[in-house]
């Protein structure tokens, strides 16, 4: 039995996502969520998946939202990042079911300072539901990790209570994350606020559990945003396994890993420090500042080897006459960066297991 048995191809929404983590859970691998910035990204992302036989997790920034509608909008109230966020997720539900492949639709950090972004996707969730009886987005994330834990729980709860009756996961963050990542500094936090503890984990799992079972918890075990050599950073993904035992003592024992657990900060990550988070009970890895560059490296690496073609629209190194716009069309140079950035989704699909899973 595959992932096509228990859920359809396309953007899933309600009981589905929480279907689609119970199973990954179940055969022990966890699905990528890819930060996308463009239709061109989210296709190559697409296009991964559906080679592999795979399901995917396509996820929005704040920044990237706003890069989606464009840079020349402002973005003062959070107007052009709602816009973004609302463009790509009309283009992925357009496309994705095309690609055969079950699709998690998601935005990713949203810090205290820009929950006015988040209210304007909910709101269009809202107004999709409306029409469609589903909302327009799977998930959105809320990382009030910067808050107090009794602020951030009860933020969270909040807004759970207005996201579960649409049908809309929510993951949350408890821990800090380190680094900088879409304009949120953690550079400099206190080492001991990168390792979240087992009670502050149950309670967040008794908080949300009341109002649906459809959130993950994004715990922090030395995670660090951006990219770092292996063994620069201090990861402990078998305190996850900590957290479960301890949960899963205070539920009773009916489920040795209650919890949904969300993997940030793994650029660098060594393949055996994932193979224990996935163990754990991790369901979802972010992967983005690798892919950035993958996307990056095709395009780099067409320029240099066709540098003599790109350099005029007409004259190259075959005739001082011959035209270039078989090389300087951006279709030609944007597929190379596709390419590559397929090719790095793939690998991360397969070192989270997430391979043949149809």
């Amino acid at each position: 039995m595959g992932v096509l048995d228990i859920v359809p191809a396309g953007v899933l929404t309600g009981d589905n996502v929480r279907k689609l983590f119970d199973y990954a859970k179940e055969n022990k691998f966890a699905i990528p969520a890819i930060n996308v910035t463009s239709s061109s990204t989210a296709n190559a992302v697409l296009e991964a998946a559906r080679d592999i036989k795979s399901p995917i997790i396509l996820q929005v920034s704040q920044g990237g939202s706003a890069y989606y509608a464009g840079k020349g909008l402002a973005n003062d109230s959070q107007q052009a990042s709602i816009l973004g966020a609302v463009a790509a997720a009309h283009h992925i539900r357009t496309v994705a079911k095309s690609y055969g492949v079950p699709v998690v639709l998601h935005s990713d950090h949203c810090a205290h300072k820009l929950l006015p972004w988040f209210d304007g996707m909910l709101a269009a969730n809202e107004a999709y539901f409306k029409e469609h009886q589903e909302p327009l987005f799977s998930s959105h994330m809320l990382d009030l990790s910067e808050e107090p834990k009794e602020e951030n729980i009860a933020t969270c709860v909040k807004y759970f209570k207005r996201m579960a009756p649409l049908g809309i996961w929510l993951e949350m963050e408890i821990g800090i994350t380190g680094g900088e990542e879409d304009g949120v500094d953690n550079t400099g936090v206190d080492n001991a606020s990168l390792y979240t503890q087992p009670e502050d984990i149950y309670d967040v799992h008794t908080a949300l559990s009341a109002i649906s079972p459809n959130f993950s918890i994004a715990a922090a075990f030395g995670n660090v945003h951006g990219v770092y050599k292996p063994g620069n950073v201090k990861l402990q993904p078998e305190l996850l396994g900590k957290h479960q035992a301890y949960s899963s003592r205070k539920l009773g024992g009916k489920s040795e890993k209650p919890l949904y657990l969300v993997f940030h900060g793994g650029s660098g990550s060594t393949k055996e420090e994932i193979r224990t988070a996935v163990d754990n009970g991790v369901v979802k890895m972010n992967v983005d500042t690798d892919t950035q560059f993958a996307y990056l490296a095709g395009i780099r690496d067409f320029v240099f080897k066709k540098k003599d073609y790109l350099l005029t629209q007409v004259g190259n190194p075959e005739g001082a006459d011959k035209p270039n716009k078989k090389f300087y069309d951006p279709r030609v140079w944007v597929r190379e960066g596709e390419k590559t950035l397929s090719a790095r989704v793939k690998e991360a699909c397969s070192d989270l297991g997430n391979v043949d899973r149809l």
